[in-house]
This record gives C-alpha cells, sequence and structure tokens, in this order.
C-alpha cells in the first residue's frame, strides 16, 4: 500500500510535456501588389510577422494595378507598389502611400553579352527606338531584344519612366512584353541580344542575367543611399485610411519600421526608408544629374517634354509620409495630410489656368 502510495506520488510529481500551442492570429492582412515588392522584401517579412506572432499577412502576386484596385474595392488590405502615387489617377487620391524601402532600377541583358555599362542618354534612345542595335552601344552586329512589362502603370516601368521622360506613361519602343519583371528575367535568360528593367531587390541573386552599370555606376545599397546611382525608387504600401481592418494595418506598417523589418530588407539588397537620411531632400541633384546626361536628343524630344519636371516627391507629400512612420493616426497626420490636398488641388488650379490660355482663340 505504501509502495502503491509512493508509486501514485511519485506519478504525480513527475511533469506532464504539453503539446505546443499553434500561433492562431488574430487578424489575416492580404497583401496584393507588384512582384518586385513582393521579392524585394514582403515574401521574407511574411515569416518575421508570424514569428513575433504580430499576425498572418497573406500574399497575393499579380500587378501593381491589381493591388491598388484591391485595395480600393475591399479585397485586399495592403497593397505593394514599385512607384509613386500617379496624380492623374482619381482613385488613387484618395489612398494612402507609405514609404517603405528605396531599391534600385537595373537594366538586365545576358551573361554573354560584353555590354556592361549604358549611359543614361543611350537608355533614352533605346526605349524611344533610336538606338535598335549591339553594335552601337560597342557589341555585337545584333538587333536589340527590348524587353518591358505589359502591365498598365507597372512600377518598375512608371519609375523609370519618370526619370528618363518626366511622365511614367511616356510610350516606349519595347515589343516583347511580360507579366512582370520575374518572367522578364527568364526571357533575358535565354536570350544574349535582350534588354530589360528590373530592380536590384529582384535580380541580385539571379545568376542568368547580368546587371549592368548606368554612367559607369554599380547599384547596390551604399550608391542607392548616398544617391551616387541615379536610378532608384521608393518601395511603398498603399491602404485606405478608412479600412474597415485599418488597425491590424497600421500595426503591420509600424512592424516595417522595426530592426526585424529592416534586417530583412537590407538582406535584400533594400534601404530602409528609416536609414535613407536626407537623400529625398537631395533628389533635386539627382534629378538634375539625369537631366544633364540625357541633353543629346533631338529637337523633337525637346518639343515634347514637360516644360519643367514635377518632383518626384514634393515637400508636402514628404511630410505626410514622415508622420505615417511617426504616427499614422495623429493628429498632426491628418492635418499633413489636409496639406497634401491642398497642394495638389493648388497644382490643377495651375496646370488647368496654364492649359486655358495656352488654348487656341476661337
Amino acid at each position: 500500500m505504501i509502495a502503491g502510495s509512493a508509486l501514485a506520488q511519485g506519478s504525480a510529481a513527475r511533469p506532464v510535456a504539453k503539446k505546443p500551442t499553434a500561433f492562431v492570429p488574430a487578424t489575416t492582412i492580404v497583401w496584393r501588389g507588384d512582384i518586385v515588392s513582393a521579392r524585394g522584401f514582403t515574401n521574407d517579412l511574411v515569416n518575421e510577422f508570424r514569428k513575433e506572432k504580430r499576425g498572418l499577412l497573406t500574399v497575393q502576386t499579380f500587378s501593381t494595378i491589381s493591388g491598388i484596385d484591391g485595395v480600393r474595392a475591399g479585397t485586399a488590405d495592403i497593397a505593394g507598389v514599385a512607384r509613386p502615387m500617379h496624380e492623374k489617377r482619381e482613385e488613387e487620391r484618395e489612398l494612402v502611400f507609405q514609404p517603405v524601402a528605396l531599391d534600385a532600377i537595373v537594366p538586365l541583358t545576358h551573361p554573354r553579352n560584353p555590354v556592361s555599362n549604358l549611359t543614361l542618354a543611350q537608355l533614352r534612345q533605346i526605349y524611344l527606338g533610336r538606338i535598335n542595335n549591339w553594335k552601337e552601344l560597342g557589341g555585337a552586329d545584333a538587333a536589340i531584344n527590348l524587353y518591358a512589362v505589359a502591365a498598365p502603370l507597372d512600377g518598375v516601368e512608371f519609375s523609370f519612366r519618370r526619370l528618363m521622360y518626366k511622365r511614367g506613361e511616356q510610350k516606349v519602343a519595347a515589343p516583347r512584353l511580360y507579366l512582370n519583371t520575374s518572367k522578364l528575367e527568364e526571357a533575358i535568360a535565354i536570350d544574349p541580344a535582350g534588354l530589360g528593367l528590373s530592380t536590384l531587390s529582384s535580380s541580385y541573386a539571379n545568376k542568368g542575367v547580368k546587371l549592368m552599370t548606368v554612367e559607369g555606376r554599380t547599384a547596390s545599397t551604399p550608391t542607392i543611399a548616398d544617391g551616387s546611382y541615379p536610378l532608384f525608387t521608393t518601395l511603398y504600401v498603399t491602404h485606405r485610411a478608412d479600412a474597415p481592418n485599418i488597425a491590424a494595418i497600421e500595426d503591420f506598417v509600424l512592424f516595417l519600421d522595426s530592426p526585424t523589418a529592416h534586417a530583412a530588407m537590407r538582406r535584400h539588397q533594400l534601404v530602409p526608408y528609416a536609414e535613407a537620411g536626407d537623400i529625398h531632400a537631395r533628389d533635386g541633384e539627382r534629378l538634375a544629374f539625369i537631366d544633364a546626361a540625357i541633353v543629346d536628343v533631338t529637337p523633337a524630344d525637346v518639343a515634347a517634354m514637360p516644360r519643367t519636371r514635377d518632383p518626384i516627391m514634393s515637400a508636402p507629400r514628404a511630410t505626410l509620409e514622415s508622420r505615417m512612420r511617426a504616427a499614422p493616426t495623429a493628429e498632426s497626420t491628418q492635418a499633413a495630410r489636409e496639406n497634401l490636398a491642398r497642394a495638389e488641388a493648388e497644382k490643377a488650379a495651375r496646370e488647368a489656368e496654364r492649359a486655358a490660355k495656352s488654348k487656341p482663340k476661337p
């Protein structure tokens, strides 16, 4: 009896191993957007966000417009885009564009192609269809097979064309169109005469393509951060300010500014926006450098270009984006949003006035 009691006591004293409790996310956030943002930082952040038990992120990769329209329709919580808001699309004005990181836009070709560097003037003329043979660039006597992304207002294409032609919707002479940069890279990997655009974060680990230098400058996190590489763009997450899931969205946006998220971005050759310093305050220098590099254009080009270059980031927008990083729901953030709306309305009024003055009198 004593032995039995001792056995019973011993059994009761031994700790019972508990099964690990499965993580049940309090909320699920649906992310939809371009493949550049997904490959650049979102896919990696899914695991990090889950590890910290902040929530579950579901990634739906397609295109910039599908992400933006999904957010507007309520079928997605967040859109990942590799370009700023397109001011001519009214449907984008009602959304919040939150800057996340800086990424380089990089021209790609096949590893066997001997041409390794392009000037900004050459890039501009190639995409206008005025340079169409690699021999003109110091390569073989072969036609340039120019590739581009077919989706309208794609983030990479829009940002590149805005830098080079002062309008993101500029038409270019690229007959070979692909769904996204991933498919474009696959095509270039099997075409020694191919040329196209992708981003550093998307293509740095792709051994099937060669990343070309621009004006002799290599795309890297240091050259993006110091502004010496001229072709870089901002990656954004976009959402509705009145989204039903706004608390979870804002929690994810705050997570994107955490050391964990920044480390994930750096692993993918991105510069976290919070670490970019005054890069956008000095953006005028970059735009002036690009303009000076493409002065060798025809008179028709000059006539067709806008007379002035709209800054990539106006002061009101930069202020709002700074407030959004620090306190998305604060009154100061709302005030910055209203200030940006006023600035944009004034700009639209000035443009309408200029258009009216330039209209021929009957």
